[in-house]
């Protein structure tokens, strides 16, 4: 039931006539309520958010003949989230995104067990009090930027294992020309280690469509880091040229993806190195997709190092908002960040947070037409 609409006026930063408007999104299992905010833009494009994980919902952006269609993965209520069925659809993802070898890792001389929630390895911040599985404090806003939601969320010192008492925050901002900007921020009281993203799914022929192995994929990176049986990364920086991972020029994704082997979990799920930023304050160009069909273009930047191209090959099948089917292969994500298993590798862009010090983390999803 939609229980409040806020309209801004054209004086407010230059968002004439954008909306923002609320819904209740159901409550959690142990009785939470949470809501939906669906922000729209002057042109009819809009996003929607949910403070359960902080998640992106929605996004529903025009193709070639001007008609939107929702190009992310995600249920309808708060209880898809929760259910087996998810598998991280547009969360932020933390503490640490990605995976940490053996669940463990070692910061000024102590050694801190986290969950084994992927097989012998952590995953993604862990399993029962993970930034995906909480509800976060959620603050609509207007700047000169467009219109967004902030989310906020202390985590105490030993959640999930992790030391510290953690206080992060991630403000999306929807822009008129459909920017989807995403700015992280966490301040702890004691030494930690942060490394936070989204995990949107994305198929830009519309969410539920059959696969993502026409679209064609532009990777701005010359080397990638290699992968044992587990996915945890061996230490190598390896570079992509002659292999399967080189999209240096535009390819499409089903071109080489068979190369990878078959079976469960087979294909691309690995940590690209982005090349440096063209000059300090700007963000890396990470990627460029394309569906061929639609005529729709996503674009990626950020200030990380990495980005985790990762193929939708643990899909089965589940079924989405509106009652898609979200088939193998048929969704992928783009995960700006540091590089997986990072507490571990000496050398490697550091998660480690300090008391006095801030995280901060920015990804911008810049959804166009093919000219």
């Amino acid at each position: 039931m939609r229980f409040k609409t806020l309209c801004l006026a054209a004086a407010l930063a230059g968002v004439a006539s954008a909306e923002t408007t609320t819904e209740d999104f159901g409550k959690t299992d142990d009785g939470q309520p949470t809501v939906l905010y669906t922000l729209t833009n002057d042109s009819g494009a809009s996003i929607s958010l949910t403070d359960y994980g902080a998640t992106l919902q929605a996004v529903r952006v025009p193709g070639a003949d001007g008609e939107l269609a929702d190009v992310v993965f995600g249920f309808d209520d708060v209880s898809g989230y929760q259910s087996e069925a998810n598998g991280y659809f547009g969360c932020t993802v933390g503490r640490h995104a990605n995976r940490i070898a053996g669940g463990e890792f070692e910061l000024d001389g102590e050694t801190h067990q986290l969950a084994k929630n992927d097989g012998p390895n952590h995953l993604h911040g862990g399993a029962e009090r993970s930034f995906d599985k909480v509800v976060w404090e959620a603050e609509p806003f207007t700047s000169s930027a467009g219109q967004g939601v902030a989310f906020r969320y202390r985590s105490p010192h030993g959640e999930e294992g992790y030391p510290g008492t953690l206080t992060a925050e991630v403000r999306y901002t929807f822009t008129e020309d459909n920017r989807v900007v995403i700015d992280y921020r966490a301040t702890t009281d004691a030494p930690t280690i942060v490394n936070l993203t989204n995990h949107s799914y994305f198929n830009l022929a519309g969410a539920g469509a059959a696969t993502i192995n026409d679209h064609v994929l532009t990777l701005y990176a010359d080397s990638y880091t290699p992968v044992d049986s587990t996915l945890i990364p061996t230490g190598e920086i390896a570079p992509v040229s002659g292999t399967p991972m080189d999209f240096t020029e535009p390819t499409a994704i089903g071109a080489r993806v068979d190369e990878l082997g078959s079976g469960d979990g087979a294909g691309y799920d690995h940590n690209f190195v982005l090349r440096d930023a063209p000059a300090d304050g700007e963000l890396r160009h990470a990627a460029h997709l394309l569906d061929p069909s639609s005529g729709r273009t996503l674009e990626v930047f950020t200030d990380q190092p990495g980005i985790q191209f990762y193929g939708g090959n643990f899909l089965t099948g589940q079924t989405g908002k509106g009652g898609q089917k979200y088939a193998y292969r048929s969704g992928l994500c783009l995960e700006t960040q540091l590089f997986p298993d990072s507490p571990n590798k000496p050398g490697w862009p550091s998660p480690v947070l300090r008391p006095g010090d801030t995280y901060r983390h920015r990804c911008v999803y810049e959804f166009g037409v093919r000219e």
